[in-house]
């Protein structure tokens, strides 16, 4: 594999045994090095290789030469990998790999495995570099509802190393990748990575990888990653096939002037960040997502100002676009009944009070309508943020309107707009009351709109808790729960829209039709719902 430095015999990875055996217990590894060998992209994120004769491991879809089987070596996560003494490619660069979200298991045990790595990666709620590094064992154990022992039991049960283990090798990916995408000052990478300081992010780097990372950022430099010296812009990978124009297509469709602006291979837009503990801590800027007319990745620009959330940002754009997604394995249960919708992905949310508004607003009209309705509250409501100069041509200039950018308005500017107010723009008290109590109860903690994909239990808690609120509704609760929380497998039944895909429109018994025909879709009807409406151009 790449590395900038011939690698002695005396650096190879000396692999403990019980590390293999449990960080790979899940692994084929026959089917594994037949991936490695024809670069098979379905994979990626999937597993990791590690090659013992060079001490270097890599994704499946690295594109040197391939190793020999005997030299191979694979994990489920990165961590595993560095664990056992492996160090990352520079060619293929792990830090960049789909993540592996899906799963079949209903364990306990795995849910809390997976969402301990979760709270340790940090991407669940927005923390600076220094908040973060302090966020202990026993704070995560604690949000889990679980003794910290048991946290470090279960977890090293499931992935086979330690949650100090994986964060370390979490923050030297998130820094290798800032180091290589950026010219951000090495002091500042540290902070935003969760290092203490920068003697200790040094240390560190010189220790796992045996280079500085002065030495790193010129080995990414050497191989051609490109730079800009006045902004920052960091890569995401997907797994193909993506339908990008269908994805941009549903945004534009529900583009909101001044918040949102599309183009032909990209979106821009204003975003606001929350801090849960301290909403005055917040943070607003703007992010620019452009994806790669050839590679299947998106260059992700963001104003200096959401840096210090940087790392949750990232995941955020990650679950906006459905990056995560493996088409295949969605694909292989849809086939039979949407044969040509393998590149559609279920687009997200940027923030999950915004898509709860737009979606209270778009209950029982048109798209079109819901967009106006959403319109005249981000003009009303919607905090102006400064103007930003776009030098891109393919966003459409009469959209641009530098000087209009806004925010979406917020749970507070909400709850304290008057009746009259909110009715002037068209928008029913019904309607005002179903927007006021989520806000509530987003504020009081009562009620968290963020991806949970892996926890099935906590989106049906969820979608009770919101069809318990004033004017939200059965239809309201799953389209929030197929886009906010990320769930595979919502299925928002009484949509009119869906029926007339599935022709079913005027039957009397339409929603049990409905029901009968998602049974064969399990566990992917949000995908399905998507593939239908795209099938009418919804």
């Amino acid at each position: 594999m790449l590395w900038m430095q011939t690698t002695s015999d005396t650096s190879k990875p000396a692999i403990p045994d019980e590390l293999m055996q449990r960080g790979s217990r899940q692994l084929d590894t026959e089917r594994c090095y037949e991936a490695i060998c024809t670069k098979d992209s379905n994979f990626d994120g999937y597993f990791f290789v590690g090659v013992s004769s060079t001490g270097i491991y890599c994704r499946p879809i690295c594109r040197v030469k391939t190793p020999k089987q005997k030299n191979c070596h694979f994990f489920s996560i990165a961590a595993q990998a560095e664990a056992a003494g492996f160090r990352p490619c520079l060619r293929c660069r792990p830090e960049l790999a789909p993540e592996n979200r899906h799963w079949s298991s209903e364990d306990a045990g795995v849910i809390l495995a997976r969402e301990a790595a979760a709270l340790l990666d940090g991407g669940r709620q927005y923390a600076s570099g220094h908040a973060n590094r302090h966020q202990s064992i026993t704070a995560i154990a604690q949000r889990l509802g679980i003794s910290d022992r048991h946290l470090r039991r279960v977890f090293e049960s499931y992935w086979g190393i330690s949650p100090l283990q994986y964060r370390q090798t979490q923050r030297l990916l998130r820094a290798k990748q800032l180091l290589v995408d950026s010219q951000l000052p090495m002091s500042r990478i540290a902070t935003l990575s969760g290092f203490s300081s920068l003697r200790r992010f040094n240390d560190s780097f010189q220790a796992h990888y045996q280079l500085s990372p002065s030495q790193l950022r010129a080995a990414g430099f050497k191989h051609g990653f490109e730079r800009s010296a006045d902004s920052v812009t960091v890569r995401l990978d997907y797994r193909p096939p993506f339908d990008v124009q269908a994805m941009l297509g549903f945004w534009q469709q529900r583009a909101i002037h001044g918040l949102e602006l599309i183009g032909h291979n990209e979106l821009f837009r204003t975003i606001v960040i929350e801090h849960h503990e301290t909403p005055s801590k917040s943070l607003i800027g703007w992010i620019r997502c452009i994806f790669h007319p050839i590679r299947p990745q998106l260059n992700l620009t963001l104003s200096e100002s959401l840096l210090p959330a940087l790392h949750r940002l990232l995941k955020i754009v990650r679950d906006a676009f459905d990056l995560d997604a493996d088409p295949a394995l969605i694909h292989a249960q849809l086939s039979a009944d949407f044969p040509d919708g393998e590149g559609l992905r279920v687009p997200g949310a940027f923030d999950g009070f915004e898509l709860a508004v737009r979606a209270i607003l778009g209950q029982q009209v048109t798209v079109a309508a819901a967009r106006i309705f959403a319109q005249r509250l981000v003009d009303r409501f919607g905090m102006p943020l400064r103007p930003v100069v776009l030098p891109s041509k393919s966003l459409n200039p009469t959209n641009a309107a530098p000087g209009n950018l806004r925010l979406f308005p917020r749970p507070q500017a909400l709850i304290q707009a008057s009746s009259d107010a909110l009715g002037s723009l068209g928008i029913v008290k019904q309607r005002q009351a179903a927007i006021a109590s989520v806000a509530k109860a987003l504020l009081a903690g009562e009620l968290r709109l963020e991806p949970i994909a892996h926890d099935k239990a906590a989106i049906e808690h969820t979608v009770h808790q919101l069809c318990k609120l004033p004017g939200i509704g059965a239809w309201t609760a799953q389209y929030i729960a197929m886009r906010a929380l990320k769930s595979g497998d919502a299925l928002p039944a009484g949509d009119l829209a869906l029926h007339r895909a599935l022709g079913l429109q005027g039957t009397s018994r339409v929603m049990q039709q409905t029901l009968d025909r998602s049974k064969t879709w399990i566990p992917w009807r949000s995908y399905a719902v998507i593939r239908a409406w795209h099938s009418i151009g919804k």
